[in-house]
């Protein structure tokens, strides 16, 4: 049964233009995993600092194995250089 996957973010204000194209990065590399079947990016309308990632995955396997993959590992690190702390996030299935 696929899965949603939200990342929450939030991005500081001098670091924005540095974070987006990591967002990106990352996206590219999921679409390339097994699994993978869609993602989007939302900002926040009454804090825009604040950005939400939804990706849809065929499986929590799925999820989890690109979770653990190293490529995605080191972009999160530069990522969370740049905000001082990691995204938060939500697994969900559909009810």
């Amino acid at each position: 049964m696929a899965i949603k996957i939200l990342i929450k973010r939030h991005l500081p204000a001098d670091k924005i233009r540095e974070l987006l194209p990591l967002i990106k990065k990352m996206r590219t590399l999921a679409t390339n995993q097994a699994g993978y079947i869609s993602g989007e990016t939302l900002r926040s309308i009454e804090n825009p600092r604040e950005y939400l990632v939804i990706s849809t995955w065929l499986s929590l396997q799925d999820w989890q194995n690109w979770f653990g993959n190293p490529e995605r590992i080191a972009v999160q690190k530069q990522m969370d250089a740049l905000t001082g702390k990691p995204g938060e996030y939500q697994v969900y299935d559909y009810a």
